[in-house]
């Protein structure tokens, strides 16, 4: 009896443990903690909290763990991981913090590091072109590679913050980069010197930055805390942050930020209200009105300007949130989009409101969006991150002329003014490794590159003079390849560690067609 009592009790603990809940913060650290940082505030991925997870509720965020999402580098957990398992690490990550750190103005000057040993130089230390220059991002171990753009010799390899996001930018002369970190970090490198210049934390979860028409401000996009930092370039100090919410007090994270240098402005995307902004980088910008202006007496206007000069503030509203955008080459339009959304919508800058809407389904990569002349008439191209299409849109009718079919679901379009072709990877497809060559007139695919069997083929970079197309092969033992950018010869390959994007200082600074922002 004694005997029976006992193996019960031992079946009872072992039933009892079988069925106890999933360890959830167990299986976030083992699986989630690598990409999303331990604490939930990002790193190679984004932020996992409740104000970043907006748009994933429910099944959504059950799919998305299980199945992956095709338009990020988030894998599929279902083979690895139990629905009980899934289900409890999205009850985990939808679960609020203890408390969100705040990234006041004091916090970021805290940050600030200069580097001791940097010793500016009047002229380069090299005898390469400076605006020749190519900054390759290596995320497979967060460093950056500066290659000669005519001999494709690597003249400096230098450490970056973990996780380099969004595009390198830099200063109008060339001079100087500016990288940006998921985590926030904005890093100053004197490419002349070769040297970094300093870093400073603008935000704790970021997506992008911009710099400004002449140089002195760099915009940084915060997705937390929901702000707009813009840094001095000249010492990375804070000149001002934006507080970013809409004309009710609904706070929201911002998508992407870029330069328009004809408007001497940024235009900010907003993620989670349907406004963009438009901050003024020109000292002297004309004042704003949020409302209409009547004037009942010459000289006298019954309306108050909300800001005026450097800095100052427009909204305009969208018919939704916006993720991302395209600009056409005179930047008095944008097309933009949401990445769940199945249209496109074009917002005249002039005027301030939308102007026309297309259906775009496939969520369109907008930001990778290229454009050039076809037949007399300005076309423009983007992918799309969940079918295997681009589309070509006329900019002046805003109607779909084409979509060309690919191998897959595409993340980058690249070109040159002095090519005939534009280069699309298939980043999602089956077949990674494709990197189709489109001729910009017939819009026919006249070549299929196949350079690294099983591997990751993606993001396409020209040298300043259209003669050279620089290739990323994808992967932590990577490469980048050299191309005859005419005869699409293999010239070299150099080993890189998961080389991602590569920019061309001349192409990035003149804002080169076929280059992105």
């Amino acid at each position: 009896m004694i005997r029976c009592l006992a193996l019960a009790s031992i079946l009872l603990g072992l039933c009892g443990a079988a069925q106890a809940a999933p360890d959830a913060e167990r299986i976030y650290l083992d699986n989630c903690a690598s990409c999303h940082g331990a604490n939930r505030m990002g790193g190679t991925g984004p932020a996992l909290i409740p104000d970043t997870l907006s748009r994933l509720r429910g099944d959504s965020l059950l799919k998305t763990i299980s199945e992956g999402r095709v338009q990020t580098q988030m894998p599929a957990f279902s083979g690895t991981l139990s629905k009980e398992d899934i289900a409890a690490v999205a009850d985990y990550v939808n679960r609020p913090l203890d408390a969100v750190p705040a990234w006041t103005q004091e916090d970021i000057s805290a940050s600030l590091s200069l580097s001791e040993a940097y010793k500016a130089s009047d002229h380069p230390v090299f005898k390469s072109d400076p605006l020749n220059l190519f900054v390759v991002v290596e995320t497979g171990d967060h460093h950056v590679s500066v290659l000669d753009g005519d001999t494709f010799e690597r003249l400096d390899r230098f450490a970056t913050p973990f996780a380099v996001h969004g595009g390198p930018k830099f200063s109008p002369d060339g001079r100087f980069v500016f990288i940006m970190s998921r985590d926030g970090w904005v890093q100053k490198y004197d490419l002349w010197a070769l040297q970094e210049v300093g870093r400073v934390r603008a935000g704790l979860n970021s997506r992008n930055i911009a710099m400004s028409k002449d140089g002195k401000w760099l915009a940084v996009a915060n997705y937390l805390p929901h702000t707009l930092t813009i840094l001095s370039t000249a010492d990375l100090k804070v000149e001002k942050i934006f507080e970013v919410a809409d004309a009710k007090g609904a706070t929201s994270r911002v998508s992407a930020v870029y330069q328009a240098p004809t408007r001497d402005s940024f235009i900010l995307a907003l993620k989670d209200v349907p406004e963009i902004w438009e901050i003024a980088t020109n000292p002297n910008a004309e004042p704003v009105f949020e409302g209409f202006v009547h004037s009942h007496e010459k000289g006298m206007q019954e309306a108050l300007a909300s800001s005026s000069g450097l800095f100052a503030r427009r909204r305009i509203p969208t018919s939704q949130p916006l993720d991302d955008f395209f600009f056409d080459p005179d930047y008095r339009n944008l097309i933009g989009a949401a990445r769940d959304g199945g249209k496109a919508v074009v917002v005249n800058l002039i005027v301030g409101r939308e102007i026309a809407e297309l259906a775009l389904p496939g969520m369109p990569h907008l930001g990778s969006g290229i454009s050039w002349m076809r037949d007399g008439r300005r076309v423009m191209a983007t992918p799309h991150l969940k079918e295997g299409v681009i589309s070509i849109i006329d900019v002046e009718t805003w109607k779909l002329v084409s979509t060309i079919k690919t191998e897959g679901p595409g993340f980058f379009l690249r070109s040159h003014e002095a090519s005939p072709y534009v280069w699309a990877d298939a980043f999602f497809g089956r077949d990674k490794n494709a990197m189709h060559i489109i001729d910009k007139q017939s819009l026919e695919i006249v070549q299929t590159l196949r350079p690294a069997p099983g591997a990751t083929v993606a993001h396409v970079e020209f040298d300043r003079y259209g003669r050279y197309a620089l290739v990323s092969v994808w992967e932590d033992q990577g490469a980048v390849i050299v191309y005859d950018a005419k005869t699409l010869a293999e010239i070299k390959r150099i080993p890189m560690r998961k080389p991602s994007g590569k920019y061309n200082v001349y192409n990035k600074i003149t804002f080169s067609e076929g280059t992105s922002h």
